[in-house]
């Protein structure tokens, strides 16, 4: 598949780099804001322990750090995911990627997953907000429950995965979460993306923002055609 044109510095724009494994070291942390700096992407995404050094090592560069909340399973009480996401804002983190409540949406509990997400859009107090769904749990149904959900309880984003759950984005989750929020929300594609031509095609699905960590390999490949 042909990929259409676009600009190095455009996709960079959208990627926010990613190091979330459970080993990562400072030094990890460190290269990837270096890698930050050096590609231009729009921002960092880490776990909440490595905000505080990130902020650092980023100061006065304009690229933003997103914490992620209650990562990857989503499974804490409301109130730890709202002092997390407290905590991380406090740090210095611009943004916050919170997983939902999965198991509470496929018991049928939207209301639940609802004041799940709303306990953090409060906490963070202004900081905008994307909801994990783990697309790759759920029917199509329960995508256009947690779409609503989200929305409802003010969140800024809609994101399909943590990248550690059965599957990670696809076009056709992504187009489906396009359809459910319209541009009421933004859509953030997460989760396997690796090359140039599924960055784009996320891209031309709906996606706003990607999140991966293959983003040098990707501008890369990019610039090499």
């Amino acid at each position: 598949m042909e990929i259409r044109s676009i600009a190095a510095d455009e996709l960079a724009n959208k990627i926010e780099h990613t190091a979330l494994k459970p080993d990562e070291t400072t030094t990890g942390i460190i290269r990837l804001c270096q890698e930050a700096r050096e590609y231009g992407f729009l921002s960092v995404c880490i776990n909440p322990v490595n905000v505080a050094r990130a902020v650092l090592e980023l100061e006065g560069t304009g690229i933003l750090v997103c914490s992620v909340i209650a990562f990857p399973f989503g499974a804490e009480p409301g109130r730890v995911k709202a002092y997390q996401a407290a905590a991380a804002v406090e740090d210095g983190a611009r943004s916050l990627d919170m997983v939902m409540n999965i198991g509470a949406l496929k018991s049928g509990e939207v209301l639940t997953v609802e004041q799940d997400i709303g306990v953090v859009v409060r906490a963070g107090a202004g900081t905008p907000v994307k909801v994990i769904l783990e697309t790759g749990y759920l029917t199509e149904e329960e995508i256009a429950l947690a779409c609503a959900a989200a929305e409802q309880a003010g969140a800024a984003f809609v994101k399909t995965s943590t990248g550690f759950g059965p599957g990670g984005a696809t076009v056709e989750h992504v187009r489906l979460m396009r359809r459910l929020v319209g541009d009421r929300l933004g859509v953030k594609a997460a989760g396997g993306i690796r090359s140039a031509q599924a960055a784009v095609q996320m891209l031309e699905a709906g996606a706003n923002l990607l999140g991966c960590s293959a983003g040098p390999a990707i501008l890369r490949e990019l610039r090499g055609r």
